[in-house]
């Protein structure tokens, strides 16, 4: 059995000032990843970056780059964002096919390979798969915007999901993204959340790297209640 693990803190650099990028992620240097939300106007109803941007932000990150694909055609378009050197790359299961597929091919060129879901898709359908996957992202909000207020009605899903881990012995990390703060990261947390998105409860601090550090801290002990 290989769950308990460190907690980790991914910033969300929707909640960045888009202008100062570079500086923006060198303040989060002491997080884990950065995740970087790629949205497409047509799968969610917001557009942000695509892939010349996110090249530019692997080529001047500190940390490693969290992919999130917010975008419809994911079986054509996921393998490109690990080519370009993305960590990790976390497609939508409702926005493709054959996410086993899929997730090989990511994998296969290196990164991790995630499967993000919905707050209303269910997470049955994963309990036999988490092994073709390195992270499931459970949605703690409705995918598109920053700044929505967390769903505790997810935590269910979470749970679920965290318990079929555990039963089959998988290394499978699972992220949420949504409305995470130090408010509600210990609920995240203790139903079985190991990685977590943070926007504005990191880029809203005036002390970043304490917001971060203060997060983990949370997290890490909430997970104690598991």
């Amino acid at each position: 059995m290989t769950r308990a693990q460190d907690p980790r803190v991914n910033p969300s650099i929707l909640a960045a000032d888009f202008v100062n990028m570079q500086a923006e992620l060198e303040r989060i240097s002491t997080a884990d990843f950065v995740h970087v939300d790629v949205m497409d106007n047509h799968f969610v109803p917001n557009l942000t970056f695509g892939p010349q941007m996110v090249e530019r932000i692997q080529a001047t990150s500190p940390v490693p780059l969290d992919v999130h694909l917010m975008i419809s055609d994911a079986d054509r378009w996921a393998p490109g964002y690990a080519e370009i050197g993305a960590a990790s790359v976390t497609f939508h299961w409702e926005a493709t096919s054959n996410p086993v597929e899929l997730a090989r091919k990511i994998r296969d060129i290196g990164a991790r390979a995630g499967v993000a879901i919905k707050p209303g898709t269910a997470a049955e359908p994963l309990f036999d798969l988490l092994d073709e996957f390195d992270q499931v992202l459970v949605m703690t909000v409705e995918p598109g915007f920053g700044g929505q207020g967390f769903m505790p009605e997810t935590m269910p899903k979470l749970r679920a999901l965290y318990d079929a881990a555990r039963r089959q012995g998988s290394d499978v990390w699972l992220q949420v993204d949504g409305g995470i703060s130090d408010r509600t990261i210990e609920q995240a947390a203790a139903a079985g959340a190991d990685t977590f998105v943070a926007g504005s409860a990191v880029y809203g601090s005036d002390n970043v790297e304490a917001a971060i550090t203060r997060l983990r801290e949370l997290a890490r002990t909430a997970s104690l209640d598991r």
